[in-house]
């Protein structure tokens, strides 16, 4: 197993915890660290008594810097990935390598993220951002590199993950990796745990960085046009006939906003009654009456976050030309 870690301190415990109480012990563990400044790499090496672990200190490397240099580093054929700011459930590692050895022929194994929220905002941003396993098609999944598996010969072919690139570097492994036809199998049962951003600034900051790779790599045009035309050009020309012609125009954005917020209410219900079966505090009535506001607060700061980095990351393209990921 590989990850990247940067200033966790003792935060990374809760994943070296959880990776010692796996189901399936792993054979290395290999963390690669980008520079930390404060204890992270001490606390790492207090458990190399209880993992076959590595640490290698790189620092200035980014994430798929130090994803790279870790799998390179890996003596087995399967290496699973995930990152540091995660709780692995106890049978993540046996779920998302075991396909693997019972197929030969199978080179990729997606895994599955869940929320874990510690506040009604981060339910809120869970339900807004995440999708739920049942949303997921199968065949067009791009998974997050928080919960993969994939042999070593697959990311050779691929050629691994992009060191030019700041943030969506993940994605672009997954779409290297089904421009070589690699055979992947979708496992939603092979979790990881995470905490969504704690405040709105943070989710923002989170978002526009997406949305800036987005731009880097040239990713999602279609998805970026229609964001635009939404807020700049369909939204206002509502105002205007409402306002010019009957206010009853204004109803317009009724299935707009259905549309916009299904999905994140859909999904509210099922974190709040996750977060209550694993020990949460309690969901007061007032509770869910401020989740139920904050979904369009964050759906909108989410959507303004993406339209400000997109923008930036393709002026950067532009400037420093970086290599066409699609070229295999």
């Amino acid at each position: 197993m590989i990850a990247t870690v940067l200033n966790e301190g003792e935060s990374i415990r809760r994943l070296l915890d959880s990776l010692v109480a796996q189901t399936r012990p792993p054979d290395e563990v290999i963390f690669v660290d980008g520079g930390s400044t404060d204890n992270t790499v001490t606390v790492l090496r207090e458990y190399e008594d209880r993992l076959a672990l590595r640490v290698l200190v790189e620092p200035g490397s980014n994430i798929s810097a130090g994803r790279n240099r870790a799998i390179a580093a890996a003596q087995g054929d399967i290496i699973a990935v995930t990152d540091a700011g995660v709780v692995l459930a106890p049978d993540w590692l046996e779920r998302i390598t075991q396909p693997l050895l019972d197929d030969p022929s199978l080179e990729v194994v997606s895994g599955f993220f869940s929320a874990d929220p510690a506040t009604i905002f981060e339910a809120a941003l869970g339900a807004t951002t995440l999708p739920l396993a049942d949303e997921i098609s199968p065949e067009t999944f791009l998974p997050s590199s928080r919960s993969l598996a994939l042999r070593k010969a697959a990311w050779i072919t691929a050629g691994g993950y992009p060191e030019w690139l700041d943030y969506c570097e993940d994605l672009i492994l997954d779409l290297r990796l089904r421009k070589i036809a690699a055979p992947t199998m979708f496992e939603p049962r092979a979790l990881v745990y995470f905490r969504p951003r704690p405040t709105l600034e943070s989710f923002f900051r989170q978002y526009y960085r997406y949305a800036r790779g987005d731009g880097k790599a040239d990713l999602w045009r279609k998805r970026h046009a229609v964001r635009y035309a939404t807020y700049f050009i369909a939204a206002p020309l509502i105002l205007l006939l409402g306002w010019r012609v009957h206010k009853a125009l204004w109803g317009l954005f009724l299935p707009g906003a259905y549309v916009y917020l299904r999905d994140p209410y859909r999904r509210l219900r099922v974190v709040l009654d996750e977060a209550s079966r694993a020990g949460k505090p309690h969901v007061t009535p007032e509770d869910n009456l401020m989740a139920l506001a904050l979904v369009p607060i964050i759906r909108v700061a989410g959507d303004v976050a993406k339209m400000i980095g997109y923008p930036v990351g393709w002026l950067w393209r532009l400037k420093n030309r970086p290599p066409d990921w699609r070229d295999v």
